[in-house]
This record gives C-alpha cells, structure tokens and sequence, in this order.
C-alpha cells in the first residue's frame, strides 16, 4: 500500500492554507456579497454596503516587543485593518480588540498599547464597540476587527480590473522592510553584545514607515475629490509583487509594471544599500507599506496623474494571471509572490 504523503502547511503558503481550508464552504445568506478572498467582506445592507475584515498578530510572528513600543503597536494593530477597510473604498466606522495577554505584561504596558488604539479611533473617526481579554501562554495575541461602509456604486474589489485599465500605487515602496532590516540589524548586534547602544539616528523615514504606517485615505478624498472611482484595489501589506498576483488572479487578467516607475524613497534606497540589496527587492517583494494598488480606466489618465502621491507604474494585460516587470533594459520579468509569509518567516 502507498502511503498518501502529507503536506506541510509551509508547503501551501498563506493563502494556499486560506483556499484549502475555504474552498468547501457555500454561501448560505442572500445578504452576503463577498465572502473569502478579498481586503474584507461585503454585506448588503439594502441602501448601502457593509465590509468587515479581521486580522491576527502573534508577537514573534508579526511584531517583536525587544523594538515594538507598545503605543506604537496600538495603533499599528488598527490601521492595519483600516487598511483593508479603505482598500475596499469604504469608510471605516466601528473596530473592536481582542487580546491574549501573558504574565509578563504589567497594567502600565495594557495601558500603553491601548493609548495607540485609541490614538487611531480618534485621527480617524472609529468607534471602539467591543472585544475581549483573555489569559495567553505565549506572549500578546492581538485580534482587530473592523466595520466600514460603502455606497453600493463606490464599493472597489480586487476582482474588477480590465484589461488597458491603468495600475497605479500611492506613495513609495520597500520603506516599510527597510526599518524593520534596520531594526532587526541592532538587535542581534546588542543581542552579542550587552553593552552596545543601537544607532537609529538617521532612519527615521523607514523606522516610521514600519512601526506607525498610515492608510492612505487622503488619496481615496482626492480620488472621489477628482470623480476617478477605481476599477479595481487592494492594500499592499505582502509586497508589490503578491498584491499584482491577487489582482490577477481576481479579476482574471494579466499585468505588467515598469521598473523605472516603481517609487522609492531616497531613504529607502540608502538604507538598501548598507545592506547591499536593491532598492526594488524592497519595493516588490518587502511588503507592510500599506500603500493602495489601485486600477483605473485609461481615460482617468490626466486625472490620475494631477494627483499628489499617485505613480502610474503599468498597465492591465489580457494575458490571464500573467505578471510582468518590465525593466529598464526592456526585459519582461516574470514576477513571484515573494512577500512575507508567516509560515515561513518571521521577524
């Protein structure tokens, strides 16, 4: 007899495990538009739409409290999830915190990352409405929920993309990535010796960049400002080059991108460079940027480009599940998921 070989949940990758363990179930409510498989779910509510989106993070997986401040945490573990809230072109109005707390936590440190939470409640008008507490033996579990909602006509999937729209991306890239080499690079070095002082002064683009991202609503108000709603949109919280394959792989399309038009922050590209990697390593593959990748159509040209912050970097192709960099030599370079992935990386 044969014996059937087992595989690893490494193997899968994220969101392999996510397609696996999804894949059997069915829709059973009318209300429900969109269930597993983009930044949130979508409920219809009659006049408007509701999102909803819950993210986890598990200390030594997805922070490290040794150069995480907890306040700093807080509000990171929030914005996050309005990330993906704003990634879906709705407004966000209601989160709620769950955490798994260790003994090694103090009520003065609890204070501290809640003073974060409530930091982002307050810049960005959401209600805290609920959650839980609970005892953990391994250190801080964090569980945000968030709840936006959409006008029915404004309401943005990753699915939507056609073929000729525009790609585009705010801001910059890999700066996010770059704080956290930095940071992970001071570490060890005060990890083999005690006594030595870690040296941040000068990074302070990308330690920012990393510790306290910012969701980008102000592009969404200029977009909605300019009469351009996106075809099709999605955070990039797992590298550029993932984001593009989910694009892909939803709207059933192809992409290419052009490596001259891939922003990147002066700082960025210094710091790469102590590390000897490229910038556009960074750009593509580092991700928690929590930028929007976004698609429009070819006559939001003019539009698109008069708004600050916004790079037109490609274009939508007909070639299904196809991603191409294009590079300054004029190379077409196939593009892999190779952002970061919890079950085989860690910080």
């Amino acid at each position: 007899m044969t014996s059937k070989r087992i595989r690893t949940i490494e193997e899968l990758g994220e969101f392999g495990l996510i397609d696996r363990l999804t894949a059997g179930f069915s829709i059973h409510q009318e209300s429900t538009k969109v269930g597993v498989g983009d930044d949130a779910a979508v409920i219809d509510h009659g006049s408007y739409y509701q999102v909803v989106t819950t993210d986890l993070l598990l200390e030594g997986i997805h922070f490290d409290l040794v150069y995480t401040p907890l306040r700093h945490l807080g509000y990171k573990a929030v914005v996050v999830n309005l990330s993906d809230v704003y990634a879906m072109n709705a407004a966000p109005r209601q989160i709620t915190v769950s955490v798994g707390i260790s003994g090694k936590f103090s009520v003065e440190a609890l204070d501290k990352f809640y003073e974060g939470v409530k930091l982002a409640c307050d810049r960005f008008k959401v209600d805290l409405v609920g959650g839980d507490t609970s005892a953990s033996v391994t250190g801080l579990l964090i569980t945000v929920t968030a709840i936006g909602t959409a006008l029915k006509e404004e309401l943005t999937l990753r699915s939507s993309a056609q073929n000729h729209n525009l790609v585009c991306v705010t801001g910059d890239l890999g700066a996010a990535y770059m704080g956290l080499k930095i940071l992970e690079r001071e570490k060890q070095l005060h990890t083999a010796d005690p006594e030595f002082q870690p040296e941040l002064k000068g990074y302070d683009y990308v330690l920012e960049r990393f510790l306290k991202p910012e969701p980008r609503v102000d592009v969404l108000l200029a977009l909605k400002e300019a009469g351009v709603t996106p075809s099709a949109m999605i955070d990039i919280s797992d590298g550029l080059s993932s984001e593009l394959l989910h694009i892909c792989k939803s709207s059933d399309c192809g992409v290419q991108v052009y490596e001259e038009r891939i922003p990147v922050a002066d700082e960025t590209a210094k710091a790469a460079g102590e590390f000897q990697l490229e910038p556009l390593v960074a750009a593509l593959h580092g991700g928690e940027d929590y930028e929007l990748l976004f698609t429009v159509p070819l006559s939001d040209f003019e539009k698109v480009s008069a708004i600050s912050g916004v790079s037109i970097i490609g274009n939508i192709t007909d070639q299904k599940g196809k991603a191409f960099l294009v590079g300054n030599d004029g190379s077409a370079i196939p593009l892999q998921a190779q952002g970061w992935n919890a079950y085989t990386d860690s910080e």
